[in-house]
């Protein structure tokens, strides 16, 4: 039976994706009262610039004041579209308090507090859904945590940074360097002003905590995960990539150990091959890789940010979330009965292209091979290239290794550095995907 009371919903926040909600919400409203059992009423929007003009929404619905908002105690929903941690880790918490369920997009609060949240929710009895938090509009979190709840996941591994992937398909596609496929990307509203937390991993080091965590049933934390910046990528790197059939992507990894006793959780630049399925998403598209026991290999792909793909991954929680409302019930919580640990960078097991520079004379490649062979990493192949330098001579040296452990490449990296036959270590890129 249809309920005629609405269920009332606060959102926090009116950005690009909170502004994209509200519009949707209104809009689509006699379809979301079909699809949920009740109405769903806008009953307050809570902003920084009260000023701003918002086409669309009531001016009576903006506030300054989050909490007085929560606080009414006629809401039932809260959407916190904020970001960053403070006020929304306050302001959710609040929500808590007040019997409020809670639907957030905010991956970076969630990488480092999820599971206190998480905690404060299920003692309230009350809902946390943050599918907008990991790849926009692509369904990820439910299919991990319900459709593929009695399955075992061994890997994770996707492209979940739009900015950064328009930037490397640019460089891949038409020869450009970094800064000019990142000015590119600025023009065109990709990237922010301050590109950061794309170019440097840190939105997608988040995100990657967020799916370790469902993956895995296991805590884990923004700290928890290896981050490497895309900046160094260079033309060069490309030119390389493209001689052995592969391309670049920034990549979150996440991993069960062969043993089953621990987790890996990393994000950096790699090379995949081009017949891999990654290698073909392109501009700011996202995509996700997930390996399991029984169900084999999946992928999920789509727009992984801006405003209305991030409120259609939102919309779907509040349909959730109400639903849950009208059923006296909650959804699935957190899942961290394994308890894994996490291991360091230095256990991980890959392959690696590396890029240096040495001088162009007999013994060279020799004293570099002993170096590998000494740390135990094995070489797969090697290719030189002679350049005249002006002054002497100069070769370029690229090798590709077989599977060694990140440690052991560390070391023989460390050691070809104190070769005096060795001028620079132009750049070292893991192979992944084969």
């Amino acid at each position: 039976m249809m309920r005629t009371r609405p269920l009332k919903v606060a959102l926090l926040g009116c950005g690009v994706v909170g502004s994209e909600v509200a519009r949707i919400m209104t809009t689509h409203a006699d379809d979301l009262t079909q699809r949920i059992g009740a109405p769903v009423e806008l009953a307050g929007v809570a902003v920084r610039r009260p000023s701003k003009v918002r086409e669309g929404i009531d001016p009576a619905l903006i506030t300054t004041d989050a909490t007085a908002l929560l606080k009414r105690g006629d809401i039932d929903i809260a959407i916190e579209v904020i970001g960053g941690i403070e006020p929304a880790r306050t302001l959710i918490t609040t929500a808590f308090e007040q019997g409020i369920s809670v639907v957030s997009a905010n991956k970076a609060l969630l990488a480092q507090d999820g599971a206190a949240l998480h905690a404060a929710a299920e003692q309230a009895g009350l809902d946390l859904y943050y599918e907008a938090a990991v790849a926009g509009a692509i369904p990820l979190i439910r299919p991990l945590r319900e459709s593929l709840a009695g399955d075992k996941i061994n890997r994770v591994m996707g492209i979940v940074n739009g900015t950064t992937n328009f930037i490397l398909d640019k460089m891949d596609s038409t020869g450009a360097g970094y800064q000019e496929a990142l000015d590119e990307a600025t023009a065109l509203g990709y990237a922010e002003a301050d590109p950061t937390a794309d170019v440097e991993g840190y939105d997608a080091a988040a995100k990657a905590a967020i799916l370790t965590g469902i993956a895995f049933h296991t805590r884990v934390r923004l700290d928890d995960v290896y981050r490497e910046g895309m900046t160094e990528v260079s033309a060069a790197d490309f030119a390389s990539a493209k001689r052995m059939g592969c391309t670049i992507k920034l990549l979150a990894i996440l991993e069960r150990a062969a043993d089953g006793e621990s987790v890996t959780a990393r994000v950096h630049p790699a090379m995949i091959p081009l017949s891999h399925p990654l290698a073909s998403v392109r501009e700011a598209y996202n995509a996700v890789f997930v390996e399991a026991e029984a169900a084999g290999r999946l992928m999920f792909y789509g727009p992984g940010a801006g405003g209305a793909p991030t409120a259609s991954a939102v919309l779907g929680d509040l349909v959730a979330v109400a639903r849950n409302k009208l059923a006296e019930a909650t959804g699935p919580g957190e899942s961290a009965y394994t308890q894994l640990p996490v291991s360091p960078m230095g256990d991980v097991v890959t392959r690696y292209h590396i890029s240096l520079d040495v001088a162009d004379k007999p013994g060279v490649l020799a004293q570099v091979a002993t170096t590998f062979a000494e740390h135990g990493v094995s070489i797969d192949t090697v290719r030189q290239q002679g350049r005249p330098d002006g002054v002497g001579k100069e070769a370029s040296l690229v090798v590709v290794t077989h599977r060694a452990a990140d440690a052991a490449l560390s070391g023989t990296v460390e050691a070809l550095r104190k070769l005096d036959t060795v001028r620079g270590v132009a750049s070292i890129m893991r192979v992944e995907g084969e």
